[in-house]
């Protein structure tokens, strides 16, 4: 099998939005204090709308804002995940239900009009600290309206980086990246963040263990720390010593456990993000400066860099090695190498991190081939594709929906509806989209739609 099809990166679209009012005016005390809503409806465009999260104080006073794209366009799950980091540091977040990877640049922007204008007119912004944070998609999204609408004073961009093509430039906003060490993004955001070293751009690269996701809670506290240090140091809000100080506590004790048990590259990094965010604010940020020179002289930190750098190698070279097999019909050579992947991804060890991240590299590029193929309606070589999926992200509930559809086209009903309950185990919610696609609708025997949505939301 020949394709000439282009590996573009894309991720996957299901997504999910409950309806919950909202009843509150600009100004004053308000309803949602403290409490979530899910969905808010842009009152110009019904059919656009946002996930609210007004921290507990309340916005009787102009509060910071970080405006949330998750991928799939699930606005109100970062703002779940991440509400008591806007109790902690006052900061409204609004979340979202309508961008997700798919859309246009036109489309993302006549999002972003909506959601601006519609959360301008009802909450007490401060309009000098607005920010942008998203996942994956949703942060190229984040990215581009920084660079297209000026005012954004920050960006956070969890698992990619800023939308393809652009390059390390003085940006009139911060950048933060984020990423897991399993995420097949950590690569490009560690070439993205050395490129910003020869800017003006403020910076920085914060890794945690885990893959292509939302951060934890405890990391995207860090980002959020950034941001206040950032504020700190242009005037926009007070110096807090009391904050730097507690900040300096927590990072010279991490920096000691990383010491004591032998993680040089994590106590290197701690480091250098302490004088990013300590730069300029306190006479502290010597003491971080000498132990970074230090740990640079310290042949062990400089053995475990080696070693790293030789995997982030050794990683691009097998990245190359398999594109000549993405155009060939070899089940044998893939169902070797993923299972290969998958034993050495699951035995804990310094490479096991660059295998999670081949693996989820393949699953991005059976995603993107699957897609292409099913929307040309070239069957028979998405069914190989899909089939790849399958095999290296079985819990993906994106593999199975592609499958689903496949099964449809040739006429298999029992086997479409058996797909999309493992679609629906394993994540899919988007009952719209399952209800309204065409291949669903015409099967022989009718699909018992009631019983998939029941399964829905039960992973």
């Amino acid at each position: 099998m020949k394709t000439n099809l282009v590996i573009v990166k894309a991720a996957f679209l299901c997504y999910a939005c409950v309806g919950v009012g909202f009843a509150s005016a600009r100004g004053g005390n308000t309803a949602g204090e403290g409490k979530m809503m899910d969905t808010v409806v842009c009152k110009s465009d019904p059919s656009q709308s946002y996930a609210l999260y007004i921290p507990a104080v309340g916005n009787k006073n102009a509060l910071p804002v970080v405006y949330f794209f998750d991928s799939h366009a699930a606005g109100a799950l970062p703002l779940r995940k991440y509400r008591s980091l806007a109790d902690t540091y006052g900061f409204i977040l609004i979340g979202s239900n309508n961008s997700k990877n798919g859309n246009d640049w036109a489309a993302t922007e006549n999002i972003w009009r909506h959601l601006s204008d519609d959360t301008r007119s009802r909450l007490k912004i401060n309009l000098n600290r607005i920010y942008t944070c998203g996942f994956s998609g949703g942060a190229k999204v984040a990215g581009y309206i920084a660079l297209k609408y000026p005012g954004v004073k920050g960006v956070i961009a969890n698992g990619a980086g800023l939308p393809d093509e652009t390059a390390p430039a003085d940006f009139p906003f911060s950048f933060t990246a984020i990423a897991g060490e399993g995420d097949m993004n950590l690569t490009d955001l560690v070439a993205f963040n050395a490129g910003l070293d020869n800017t003006r751009t403020r910076h920085r690269l914060i890794r945690f263990d885990g893959k292509h996701e939302w951060a934890p809670e405890s990391t995207m506290n860090m980002a959020f720390a950034g941001l206040q240090f950032d504020a700190m140091r242009t005037a926009l809000i007070p110096k807090d010593n009391t904050f730097i100080s507690q900040y300096i506590a927590k990072s010279n004790a991490r920096l000691e456990a990383y010491s004591q048990s032998g993680q040089w590259i994590k106590a290197g990094q701690e480091c250098g993000l302490s004088i990013n965010f300590l730069d300029g604010l306190t006479d502290e940020v010597s003491r971080f400066k000498r132990n970074a020179a230090s740990l640079a002289t310290n042949p062990l930190y400089r053995r475990q860099l080696q070693a790293q750098d030789a995997l982030l190698v050794t990683e691009q070279n097998t990245k190359a090695g398999y594109a000549q097999h993405f155009q060939q019909d070899d089940p044998g050579y893939w169902m070797k190498t993923i299972k290969d992947l998958q034993a050495k991804a699951g035995v804990r060890s310094t490479e096991s991190q660059m295998y999670q991240r081949l693996l989820a590299y393949l699953s991005l590029v059976f995603y993107s081939f699957s897609n292409h193929l099913i929307n040309s309606n070239e069957n028979i070589e998405a069914t190989h594709f899909v089939d790849l999926y399958k095999m290296v992200d079985p819990t993906n509930s994106e593999a199975w929906y592609f499958s689903a559809i496949l099964h449809a086209r040739s006429g298999q009903a029992q086997a479409t509806e058996n797909d999309l309950l493992r679609a629906a185990v394993t994540g899919f919610k988007d009952k719209d989209r399952m209800l309204r696609q065409p291949e669903f609708k015409n099967l022989p025997h009718p699909i018992n739609f009631s019983r998939i949505e029941g399964r829905m939301g039960s992973k």
